[in-house]
């Protein structure tokens, strides 16, 4: 089974990438909750390093910080879906690739999922695809406001949305059939 939802695309890799994965089996994911704003400042960083300018010019020096801070909060926002979201019964690893290309980035971060879990998954994600970004996100923040237990909110893929005018797409399929093992990748592409 391969489903896509959204903005998904099937892309060979570019020049530059950087891949960092996530092994369930060593930690408990969960733990390493901390880890994933490391991460995502390390990717930042990295990216960073591919717009150089002048160092003199403070437009130069603002856009870099612009991107770093846009590449960190996506970075880490998908690092914590994945991590929060993955199935914990299954080896699948957890990665992040972030792949640089002549007009933007495009993140990829892959995880299991537990097969119980995507038609409630995919179900959030049509209703994502389907509504207006900046309505939803007010009628998230109103729910998260009204429900101290919420966990489920999705305001870091709508402020993808909104804040950066990212396009979103993911893929679901099956990687092993017994037990099922259901890996969904989250896309995400920036423009810079």
């Amino acid at each position: 089974m391969t489903q896509i939802f959204g903005d998904f695309i099937e892309q060979p890799a570019s020049q530059e990438y950087l891949i960092i994965g996530f092994s369930p089996s060593s930690v408990p994911l969960k733990q390493r909750w901390r880890n994933n704003g490391l991460s995502a400042d390390f990717l930042a960083d990295y990216l960073t390093t591919f717009f150089p300018g002048n160092q003199d010019d403070p437009s130069t020096i603002e856009r870099q910080a612009e991107i770093k801070s846009a590449v960190s909060y996506i970075a880490n926002e998908l690092l914590e879906n994945a991590m929060k979201f993955n199935d914990e019964t299954s080896e699948y690893p957890i990665d992040i690739k972030l792949q640089l290309e002549s007009d933007g980035v495009i993140f990829s971060v892959a995880n299991s999922i537990s097969p119980q879990a995507v038609d409630k998954f995919q179900a959030d994600i049509q209703q994502l695809l389907a509504s207006e970004p900046s309505e939803l996100y007010i009628e998230r923040l109103e729910k998260n406001a009204a429900d101290d237990n919420c966990t489920n909110s999705g305001l870091g893929l709508l402020t993808m949305l909104t804040d950066y005018r990212a396009k979103l797409g993911w893929k679901f399929q099956t990687v092993h059939k017994d037990p099922e093992v259901i890996a969904v990748t989250t896309m995400v592409q920036l423009t810079v």
